[in-house]
């Protein structure tokens, strides 16, 4: 604090308040002053100091008053949103919007692909792979699946997750589906909203076309 106190350059307002408490020292102890005059007079001197907002520290040697910088408070940086996927509508008016981007290949037309797929027509439930152990396996452009889908299928990669929206012409069309045993009926023109995931390409492995069928 020593260092502090010789570095130190008094603003006009605290040397003006320490000439004033320096006077009324002297004239208090030269002259004779009520103890409610001292009180009142050192009550002033305590309101100067707020007045002229001088903060203190007391030197542990010469008990001089020093005062203190606050510490500046770093600014603080606004969160940053993240990016916001934007739908793409197709020529044929199938929409998609990719919640989760993959790097793998893209599998051709012919080839085995294993998907998981959740799918509602409205507020009907539709089918739903991503609770089960495996996935759903089906060959690109074979026309196992609802129009809007195959016409997707192509261009996704491994590891892409996109959620459709399938208009009626290219879903069930206009005469809907009727009910069957586990199945709801869909209604015409019905639009199919299709969370699909590309897990992967297993390829033509006989083993496999043996078990899901050559179609």
């Amino acid at each position: 604090l020593s260092a502090s106190a010789a570095a130190f350059t008094p603003s006009p307002q605290y040397a003006a308040f320490k000439a004033y408490s320096t006077q009324l020292m002297m004239e208090s102890s030269s002259t004779k002053v009520s103890r409610g005059e001292f009180l009142r007079q050192s009550a002033a001197v305590v309101a100067g100091s707020v007045l002229v907002q001088i903060p203190f520290v007391v030197n542990a040697e010469d008990s001089e008053t020093l005062p203190v910088t606050p510490p500046e408070t770093p600014p603080v940086a606004p969160p940053v949103a993240p990016p916001v996927a934007l739908p793409v509508t197709l020529p044929s008016g199938v929409s998609y919007t990719i919640t989760k981007a993959g790097s793998g290949p893209k599998p051709q037309v012919g080839q085995l692909a294993a998907i998981r797929f959740k799918a509602v027509a409205g507020k009907i439930p539709l089918d739903d792979i991503y609770g089960t152990p495996e996935p759903y396996y089906t060959r690109v452009g074979s026309g196992g699946l609802i129009k809007g889908v195959e016409e997707v299928l192509p261009t996704m990669r491994v590891g892409d997750r996109w959620v459709l929206t399938v208009p009626g012409k290219l879903a069930f069309g206009s005469k809907g589906r009727p009910a069957s045993a586990g199945k709801p009926r869909i209604p015409a023109d019905a639009i199919v909203i299709f969370d699909v995931e590309m897990v992967g390409l297993p390829g033509l492995e006989k083993e496999l076309i043996d078990i899901i069928g050559d179609e």
